[in-house]
C-alpha cells in the first residue's frame, strides 16, 4: 500500500479549475481498485491518497494521468506502508508479508 501526499504549487482557484477532471480520474482508480481512500488535508493545501498497487512504478503510472499531475499544480509525495495492524472491520487493508 502506498501514501500518496498531494501538496498544491498555486492557489485553490486554479484548483477547482480542474477538480471535476480530478474527480473523474479518482473514480476510475477506485473502479480499478487502485485508490481506497482519498481525502483534502484541512486547510485546503492538497490532498491524501491511499493507493493498493503492486509497485511504486505501478503508481508513478497511474498517478501521471491525474490533472492535478499533468497541469503541474501540485508536487506528489509517496511512502509505502505495510499495515499490519488494523480497527475491526478493517482488515481488508491488512497486507500478508512476502
Amino acid at each position: 500500500m502506498f501514501i500518496v501526499s498531494l501538496n498544491y504549487k498555486c492557489e485553490t482557484c486554479k484548483i477547482d479549475e480542474f477538480l471535476a477532471e480530478h474527480i473523474e480520474y479518482l473514480n476510475k482508480q477506485y473502479s480499478l481498485k487502485h485508490f481506497i481512500a482519498s481525502g483534502r488535508k484541512n486547510p485546503r493545501t492538497g490532498g491524501i491518497i491511499l493507493a493498493r498497487v503492486e509497485t511504486q512504478e505501478e503508481l508513478l503510472d497511474i498517478l501521471k494521468n491525474d490533472p492535478f499531475k499533468r497541469e503541474d499544480l501540485a508536487d506528489y509525495t509517496i511512502q509505502e506502508f505495510i499495515p499490519t495492524m488494523v480497527a475491526d472491520g478493517l482488515e481488508s487493508l491488512l497486507e500478508t508479508l512476502k
